[in-house]
């Protein structure tokens, strides 16, 4: 397990806060400027020079970077760890993507088996087949050593976790929400035992409800922290829709259960490279061994 610490000075990390809430860059602009540059204080101070003001607003309060570090202190105080671009226990996946947040809100612990983590996603409004279905490729997945993500929504997602949990394996959440903040309310217990046993992750601020903006980001997030997506029941204009999209985007391999394919945008997805038809998790672990053992035997 990674310890859920900045190993960044915390100045370091008040900074990347600070860069955050001055939202004059795109999370993955400040990520990727971070990098270039090997910290956030050089970036932060060129802003601040042109900005020509050092306070930064956040909760509706104006803080100065050295608030923000106790801040950061009171974070971890509460359990809740930062971890940057810059920090090795950066997920690897999540690097690897154009859309990556330049920090992650953490409760519990990351691990270096997260790399091999499927996202299993559909509809809040589930039936009880779908239901069964995301048990089903869940307790096939965690059998075979993959870590099940998912957004602890309401139905597919609640499934899917709580099912991988049952099951004896880890399952990660990246919430739509901040770590103070629970969503549906119901899933309060769940969400704490996953901080405790497991990792849950936001790109938000801790005390940040739900908002239609946040779910698609988290979405981004999720298919990032993931190596592949599994999309169990969707609607057209559900948010598991909108990961597949990404995932692909994301050049991930993203599943379709063949029970989709009753709906018009499966069946377009269906033919597009990355994308496929399956029935059971078994066939997403074969498929995932296979195309992992290829990558690797191409690997120079």
């Amino acid at each position: 397990m990674f310890a859920v610490r900045s190993l960044m000075s915390s100045r370091e990390t008040a900074a990347m806060l600070a860069l955050t809430a001055r939202r004059v860059l795109p999370w993955n602009r400040i990520a990727g400027e971070v990098e270039e540059r090997g910290g956030a204080l050089a970036l932060l101070e060129q802003l601040d020079r042109e900005a020509q003001t050092r306070l930064f607003d956040v909760d509706d309060q104006q803080l100065t970077l050295d608030e923000l570090e106790d801040l950061v202190h009171a974070y971890e105080a509460e359990g809740i760890g930062l971890v940057t671009v810059l920090d090795d226990a950066y997920p690897v996946n999540l690097r690897t993507v154009h859309d990556r947040p330049p920090l992650l809100f953490v409760r519990g612990a990351l691990a270096e088996d997260d790399q091999r983590s499927v996202a299993v996603v559909g509809t809040r409004s589930a039936s009880d087949r779908g239901l069964r279905q995301a048990r089903s490729v869940a307790c096939d997945l965690a059998a075979a050593g993959y870590v099940v993500v998912s957004g602890l929504a309401a139905g597919i997602d609640t499934a899917a976790h709580t099912a991988t949990l049952e099951a004896g394996g880890r399952t990660v959440t990246v919430i739509g929400t901040g770590l103070r903040v629970a969503f549906p309310a119901e899933n309060a217990p769940l969400q704490e035992r996953l901080g405790r046993e497991a990792a849950v992750l936001s790109q938000f601020w801790p005390a940040q409800g739900p908002r239609k903006w946040t779910f698609p980001q988290r979405n981004a997030v999720m298919s990032g922290f993931a190596r592949a997506t599994v999309v169990v029941e969707a609607s057209r204009t559900s948010g598991a829709r909108m990961q597949a999209r990404l995932a692909l985007e994301h050049g991930r391999p993203v599943f379709l259960l063949r029970s989709l394919l009753e709906h018009d945008w499966a069946q377009a997805y269906e033919r597009r490279p990355g994308v496929y038809v399956v029935e059971e998790g078994a066939e997403v672990v074969d498929h995932l061994e296979r195309l992992y053992a290829e990558q690797l035997t191409l690997a120079p």
